[in-house]
């Protein structure tokens, strides 16, 4: 059934909208769009106008939008990321065959991209776009078709497939046990210990694997295991790191192991889709080649 014309604003009302909510500003916007600000101003009037509804408040010389508004804007962003990713298949690749795949920055990078050509080779006819994501995401509010991650594959509305475990070890730079040599597993909790953003659990889940109780796990921050890494290279902590990204620092003696070996992790890595696109010929093909790659948990790509 057709919708409303009411329904279906022009693309200019819309991005105007978007950019008025992402940068906080009619001057900020008209800047971005190339526009003036009575034009920003006039397509949002024509939004109200059609829609009906309020969608900016004033205060003064400044405007802002209604809540409504913002939630509106949210999804007209996600609606407007999703046209212009489908143009770029079409402009790309008008033949079909594309896909869009978020990815982890390191993981993506040591394990996916090596094995990537053997990929081109036998599906030419296939463009991959690759974007590296590091926290989990809303499929509906991103342009993409699938995505490799780590963690329990549990997102809702999603279908996936294992690739591989991990293994971590605890380490830091040889200066820090210089100063403090743990007797034990528990002494390591007394050491400064770096934690990665988007595994809140991975020290406790360690402590556990030493038969250690440890609930509270304190420590700094990081966002990616590359600032991570370089944070223990520096003398900074103790990380957790994968054994192969930790593997070629600890031969050349730039990091030594904290306490113990390596340890499994609670996770794994998993190809992760939303169920709308388990049909989508593009990425049949790719889950079809992945499966020759992830045979038993062979060593990462050095």
């Amino acid at each position: 059934m057709a919708l409303p014309r009411r329904f279906l604003p022009s693309i200019a009302s819309l991005r105007a909208l978007e950019a008025l909510d992402r940068l906080g500003s009619a001057t900020a916007a008209a800047e971005a769009l190339a526009l003036t600000q009575s034009a920003i101003s006039r397509q949002i009037q024509a939004l109200e106008q059609q829609l009906g509804v309020t969608l900016i408040v004033r205060d003064g010389r400044r405007i802002a939008l209604t809540p409504d508004a913002v939630q509106y804007a949210a999804e007209v962003r996600a609606a407007l990321s999703q046209i212009a990713q489908a143009s770029m298949k079409l402009a790309v690749n008008p033949s079909g065959g594309a896909l869009n795949l978020a990815i982890l920055p390191t993981f993506g990078m040591r394990w996916l991209v090596p094995r990537l050509p053997d990929f081109a080779r036998t599906h030419p006819e296939i463009t991959l776009n690759l974007s590296t994501r590091v926290k989990t995401f809303n499929f509906a509010l991103e342009p993409f078709d699938a995505a490799i991650q780590f963690g329990d594959a549990d997102w809702p509305d999603t279908s996936s497939m294992r690739l591989r475990g991990e293994a971590v070890i605890a380490v830091c730079a040889p200066e820090i046990l210089a100063a403090h040599q743990p007797r034990c597993a528990a002494d390591v909790l007394n050491l400064p210990l770096m934690h990665i953003e988007t595994r809140p659990d991975a020290w406790r889940a360690w402590f556990s694997a030493q038969g250690v109780d440890a609930p509270r796990v304190a420590g700094t921050i990081y966002d990616q295991f590359a600032t991570i890494t370089q944070a223990a290279l520096h003398g900074l902590g103790v990380a957790l790191l994968p054994e192969y990204l930790a593997e070629g620092d600890l031969a050349a003696g730039r990091l030594v192991p904290a306490w113990g070996g390596a340890t499994p992790s609670p996770g794994a890595y998993y190809l992760i889709w939303p169920d709308s696109k388990a049909h989508d010929g593009a990425l049949s093909k790719f889950r079809d080649w992945l499966v020759t790659q992830t045979g038993g948990e062979d060593l990462l790509p050095r």
